[in-house]
């Protein structure tokens, strides 16, 4: 799933393309990507695109095809998961539906960030990643942001200080607007042919057991559900190295499956695992 970052370069490479262009015909490759009925998708054939933005970290990756005077635009949807998602709707009002009202970080203020983060108790990883919190980040780039701010994903919003929100704010904003322009550069003027969660410059995500780019300690990981989070121990959870999913055997019916039931855990003390491991224990 692209992220704020990848996003904002996939539009500016459409209004290079299609902004000002009519809308020649829509042609759908599969019945499970339109999720919308009215208006009908044909509706859309011969009008002329006014305006490109982002709503939260929404792109449209579906398996359709987008006929203009020049040429095709073609979305697809790498893997089987069926996640992709093609809505028409009607004007402002229509479009604010689809609207999470997560808080777009790069335009807001430390203070409005602050505020957004404790409406709820949640750990730093979920709000970051909750849409109706945080708008357009999910697994990769939360992982890059926490790595950059020095937090632990399982800190909790209620018990977080102001400073060490504060510095998750400048945080996020230091590293999407980084990630934008590295996006930037590496298209040029050509067209992003791929979208991936997996980087060679990230410092922390995808990078299991690969020194962290600042203390060269191994980067850890926790598993759960069917994501995976990727942190430094040094340099973020004070040494203490998390249970990973390569537990579960151990742990049974214990082990969390959703960062709700992490956050559940976290409401009493977690039980890190020591970095030199429990006896017949595997490190994670």
């Amino acid at each position: 799933m692209p992220e704020l970052p990848d996003i904002v370069v996939y539009l500016d490479a459409l209004r290079s393309h299609i902004l000002g262009q009519p809308l020649q015909a829509v042609r759908i490759g599969s019945p499970f990507v339109l999720r919308s009925v009215d208006p009908p998708i044909a509706a859309a054939a011969g009008r002329r695109v006014t305006g490109l933005r982002r709503l939260g970290k929404r792109i449209v990756i579906g398996l359709a095809a987008f006929d203009f005077p020049h040429g095709t635009i073609l979305f697809t949807e790498a893997g089987t998961r069926r996640r992709a998602a093609l809505y028409l709707v009607r004007g402002d009002a229509g479009l604010a539906e689809q609207d999470r009202g997560g808080l777009d970080v790069l335009e807001a203020d430390a203070a409005a960030f602050r505020a957004a983060l404790r409406r709820d108790n949640h750990t730093l990883k979920r709000a970051l990643t909750d849409p109706r919190i945080v708008s357009g980040i999910g697994n990769a780039y939360s992982d890059e942001i926490l790595h950059a701010a020095k937090l632990s994903p399982f800190t909790l919003t209620a018990t977080a200080s102001d400073a060490d929100l504060d510095r998750l704010h400048g945080a996020t904003r230091a590293t999407l607007t980084a990630w934008i322009e590295r996006l930037r550069a590496e298209v040029g003027k050509g067209f992003p042919d791929k979208v991936t969660a997996f980087h060679d410059a990230m410092a922390v995500h995808g990078r299991y057991r690969k020194p962290c780019p600042v203390c060269g300690s191994p980067v850890q990981r926790v598993r759960y559900a069917e994501n995976e989070m990727n942190y430094c121990a040094t340099c973020q959870t004070g040494g203490k190295v998390f249970a990973d999913r390569s537990l579960s055997r151990l742990l049974k019916d214990d082990w969390p499956r959703s960062l709700d039931e992490w956050e559940e855990r976290m409401a009493s003390p977690p039980v890190p695992l020591s970095a030199r491991g429990e006896g017949e224990r595997e490190r994670g």
